[in-house]
């Protein structure tokens, strides 16, 4: 049994965010069905190299698992009606079209719930319905104008976008945590209800405490590096061979630090004993630890630190990260269809997360000529008790 086990979602979304969200809920029992557009699918399908070795574009790979595909063509009108129908024998629907495309297309949220009142609708958007709806965004626009990259990299050099597309993650896992909780809410009550998720108002909620310094406390953060504003040392030291990530929270793990590198007397010097004190002179710190990290590569140095009880490991590549997962039994990557991909991070011992699908391949024929059958959720799905 699978925690969503009996939902349908009807995918009209391409890129990132929107599949993300629904493959989450596909590994979570759902059954998804992506609509796709002739002549080439999701945009993510041509985004190569790098390809797997069936050909498949890896960045389409990632977030397309548990899913069927279809094609429709909804320029036609014959394309708009049986995406209608899909839809709403489907009751859960997720898009991220420019704001007001699927209400010309008919297929908005007002027109498909005039047919199905309890469907739930998810609309993701780079900048909202209202001003925003004519703005274009991508990821990288989001992260620009949201503040995250003025808040990423060195202060010496340009800023910088995160290594992944990051905002769409979030994006996408709010989006799903919203389907879930619409879904609770329409199990106790019977109603749907529209959903409408954002890029950019994501991107603000992710900045988390950055974002509350200037909120709360009247300042704008600005690029440290690897630096942390309100810890220290919470950044990245060269060793012998490496860098090496140290984020010491507090002055008992400042002591048990200096006493691993041999220098116990850092602990006691009025610069560094307390944690506000070594923010102040978080430079003078930091050449006292490169100092003495200069003696051992920073796999030994991170062996040595997390027996005492100080978080701290390597910079590794996206290679060892996996290897080192594994190392620690976490079993990082799952084989779907003969392509190995990173699995869900959950692990739910009653509702387990399920690879049943692999990514579709692409094919025109799935779509242009033959209507699919589509059966009405409702019908098949099991009934669930009331809360």
């Amino acid at each position: 049994m699978t925690a969503l086990e009996g939902l349908r979602v009807a995918d009209f979304s391409r890129i990132l965010a929107g599949p993300l969200t629904t493959m989450l809920l596909g590994d979570l029992g759902a059954e998804v069905i992506k609509v796709e557009r002739p002549g080439g699918g999701d945009d993510t399908r041509a985004w190569g190299p790098p390809y797997a070795p069936d050909g498949g574009a890896t960045y389409f790979l990632s977030v397309n698992r548990n899913k069927n595909s279809i094609v429709l063509d909804l320029a036609t009108d014959e394309g708009r009606r049986q995406a209608q129908e899909l839809a709403v024998k489907s009751g859960i629907v997720v898009e991220n079209f420019r704001p007001g495309v699927m209400d010309r297309l008919g297929l908005g949220y007002e027109q498909l719930a005039a047919q199905r009142p309890d469907i739930i609708y998810c609309s993701i958007s780079a900048f909202g319905s209202g001003d925003g709806a004519s703005i274009p965004g991508y990821d990288l626009i989001v992260q620009a104008v949201g503040g995250l990259m003025s808040i990423t990299g060195a202060p010496e050099q340009e800023p910088q976008k995160v290594g992944v597309a990051l905002i769409d993650v979030i994006t996408g896992l709010y989006a799903a945590l919203g389907v879930v909780a619409a879904v609770r809410h329409r199990e106790r009550t019977g109603e749907g209800q529209r959903i409408e998720v954002d890029l950019l108002s994501c991107a603000l909620a992710a900045l988390s405490n950055q974002g509350s310094a200037y909120t709360a406390g009247g300042m704008v953060p600005t690029r440290m590096g690897n630096q942390h504003p309100s810890i220290a040392p919470y950044e990245t030291l060269p060793t012998a061979r490496g860098e090496l990530a140290v984020a010491v929270g507090n002055d008992r793990q400042f002591r048990s630090m200096s006493a691993v590198l041999g220098v116990p007397e850092l602990a006691e010097d009025p610069r560094f004993s307390s944690n506000a004190s070594r923010v102040h002179h978080r430079e003078a710190l930091r050449v006292a630890l490169s100092t003495q990290l200069g003696s051992a590569p920073a796999a030994e140095w991170s062996r040595l630190l997390n027996e005492a009880g100080v978080p701290a490991g390597p910079v590794n590549d996206v290679a060892a990260a996996f290897e080192f997962a594994r190392s620690l039994g976490l079993n990082p990557t799952v084989e779907i269809g003969g392509t190995e991909l990173t699995r869900n991070p959950l692990r739910m011992e009653r509702t387990p997360v399920t690879y049943r699908l692999p990514p579709p391949p692409w094919s025109d024929d799935v779509s242009t000529g033959t209507e699919p059958e589509i059966p009405d959720e409702r019908a098949s799905a099991p009934q669930r008790r009331p809360a």
